[in-house]
């Protein structure tokens, strides 16, 4: 979904899974850099240990593209490399995305992404749960077994207030138009538009840090 479009109610289809650049080189053709992939005019830092390479997953919990792939995501998530580190980050376009920034960021902090992700997904997309605020976030959470009191005060925290300006400086570092999209390294962008679609997306994905992991 674009930057600009989010206001739209758009329905996403479902992405097939990818192959990985590293099997199947004689069957998917070499990426175009500018046209299926953007080099970053600046390096993004990372967060990734050294020897790792980074890829950055930006999302938005209402937007029904990430949601349609997000089980794309995970399979491919699965059959990382050991040097590959999935990073997922929720975007902030418009004062009205914070709140579920803090969610993500809440959760993390008590270490419920792994359980917890895919359940605020269905919760928007399946159950039509309307988590765009603080208060019926807050309560969503808590009917999932959560520790609410302990949700509320990281929820409302300075370190969670910190992670969400932090999160939005790096979408715009990568200079994110949409999403779902992804940041490779530090160095590299690409999304549906771009790519053409988010299985070409993974694939892009895979040539890129292939190419990185050879030092190019």
């Amino acid at each position: 979904m674009k930057r600009r479009d989010f206001s739209a109610a758009v329905l996403a289809t479902a992405t097939a899974a990818s192959v990985p650049w590293s099997s199947a080189q004689a069957q998917i053709r070499k990426p175009q850099a500018g046209r299926e992939y953007l080099q970053l005019d600046q390096r993004v830092p990372v967060v990734a240990p050294a020897g790792s390479i980074e890829v950055v997953d930006f999302f938005w919990y209402s937007c029904p593209h990430c949601n349609a792939f997000e089980p794309s995501l995970q399979a491919w998530q699965k059959r990382l490399p050991a040097d590959v580190s999935l990073r997922r980050m929720p975007v902030g376009f418009r004062d009205e995305f914070v709140p579920q920034q803090r969610l993500f960021f809440s959760l993390q902090a008590m270490g419920l992404i792994d359980r917890m992700h895919a359940k605020v997904f269905a919760a928007i997309h399946d159950e039509h749960l309307d988590l765009t605020r603080g208060k019926p976030i807050a309560e969503w959470v808590g009917k999932q077994g959560v520790d609410s009191a302990k949700f509320a005060a990281l929820y409302d925290s300075a370190e969670v207030g910190e992670k969400v300006r932090q999160a939005t400086a790096l979408q715009d570092a990568y200079r994110v138009a949409g999403v779902p999209a992804l940041g490779v390294a530090g160095r590299f962008y690409t999304d549906g538009e771009i790519a053409g679609s988010m299985a070409r997306v993974l694939q892009v994905v895979d040539y890129l840090v292939a190419d990185v992991r050879a030092g190019k």
